[in-house]
Parts: structure tokens; C-alpha cells; sequence
């Protein structure tokens, strides 16, 4: 994904869940069972957006075998 100067570094489950077009609590599930990668920040989870795009595309790859 081309990086962006408006492009935040670090999502929160909510700014994943309206990038992604899934409910919040889609996220959680996909975080409890290790299938997303994420950051605990105190009691909240965060996720890099790096981390996040290689994740969609090891996604799209796996779909499409």
C-alpha cells in the first residue's frame, strides 16, 4: 500500500474496524484467536499499519489459492 502523509502509523480497533468494513467486535475475535497481528497499548489494542497490509495480503493470497 502507498504510504500516505495523512496516514496514520497506528490504528485502533475502531479506525481497523471502519478500514476493514467489519464490526468491532470481528476484530476482537480475529485478535483473540491470533489470526490478526496487534499491540497491546495498556488495556487497548492497536495495530500497525504495515503489519496490517501484509496481513490483507497474505489474506487475498490464501483466498485466491
Amino acid at each position: 500500500m502507498v504510504e500516505s502523509p495523512n496516514r496514520p502509523t497506528v490504528l485502533t480497533v475502531n479506525d481497523l474496524a471502519d478500514f476493514l468494513r467489519v464490526h468491532r467486535s470481528t476484530i476482537y475475535k480475529l485478535v483473540k484467536r491470533g489470526n490478526l497481528p496487534a499491540f497491546k497499548v495498556g488495556a487497548d489494542w492497536r495495530f500497525h499499519t504495515d503489519a496490517i497490509d501484509r496481513w490483507r495480503l497474505q489474506q487475498d493470497s490464501a483466498a485466491s489459492n
